[in-house]
């Protein structure tokens, strides 16, 4: 039941439509797209694909590498990985309209030979242990209870010296949230973990820290540019606001005084599993 209410508190009627409609609108050519083009709404998470491509340079990720994207949203960022760092990338979320838009969308910027997106539970990952050569997420676990369950599966489908790399909400030292925001309308399916807790918790499974940042500061700045740009009116043909609706101007206010008053904080890590 809990599965079934995080993925309608991301579906979309028509999303595939509506962002085809925004690449459109915003003068792209629908016929020969580049991720940069699709870089507004399918990097679904706090500061874009400027974010992913910080985390991405200090990952060890080589071309031979098959890659976990966990909680792939529109595959913004397996796609990205794809392109830049030539592996193979499997992506896999809760939300079926998510999965069928990433599928599409790949085959259009011409990856669909390197991505694959499949329906799936994080807490019960479909593939063998050691299957992927690194695992990856960004802003998944934020609905998701069983934080021990979480983290074990990622453990568990990683191979003994592969690495895991993440950009996560985590909670501050406030625990009381504003509601809505853009993973939760309410505190029913908003489960966060602390960054000491989650540290500890990769620690027992057997990741170690390559680098760990704390982006909050970088997340403040980023929601401070975006709601400014929405009180002045700018409403961009393709952006965030497309997945969050006609409340979207609310999450990202909710966001930021999150952000502001210590109740979340912006976490970003690369953690190697047992030997190196």
């Amino acid at each position: 039941m809990a599965d079934a209410i995080v993925a309608n508190h991301y579906t979309i009627n028509d999303l595939g439509d509506q962002i085809l409609a925004g690449l459109k609108a915003s003068g792209a050519d629908l016929e020969a797209l580049t991720l940069d083009d699709l870089a507004p709404v399918d990097a679904f998470h706090i500061r874009g694909r400027v974010a992913t491509a910080e985390l991405a340079s200090k990952a060890d990720i080589k071309p031979q590498h098959r890659l976990l994207d966990v909680g792939c949203g529109l595959g913004g960022t397996s796609r990205f990985l794809a392109a830049t760092k030539g592996c193979h990338v499997v992506g896999i979320d809760l939300t079926a309209a998510y999965c069928q838009v990433a599928e599409m969308l790949s085959a259009r910027v011409g990856l669909k030979k390197q991505t694959e997106f499949q329906i799936g539970d994080a807490l019960a990952l479909p593939f063998d242990e050691a299957a992927f050569d690194a695992v990856w997420t960004e802003h998944a676990q934020m609905n998701i209870k069983d934080k021990s369950g979480f983290y074990r599966e990622i453990a568990r489908v990683c191979k003994q010296g592969g690495q895991f790399a993440f950009h996560d909400i985590l909670a501050g030292n406030v625990t009381d949230l504003h509601f809505p925001v853009p993973w939760a309308s309410d505190a029913s399916i908003s489960h966060l973990i602390r960054a000491d807790v989650l540290k500890s918790l990769l620690s027992d499974l057997g990741f170690k820290a390559c680098s760990w940042e704390d982006k909050t500061k970088d997340a403040i700045d980023f929601f401070r540019l975006v709601v400014d740009r929405f009180k002045a009116g700018e409403r961009p043909h393709l952006g965030l606001h497309i997945l969050m609706g006609q409340s979207a101007h609310t999450k990202f206010q909710n966001v930021l005084r999150n952000l502001e008053q210590n109740r979340i904080q912006v976490i970003q890590a690369v953690m190697t599993l047992g030997r190196a």
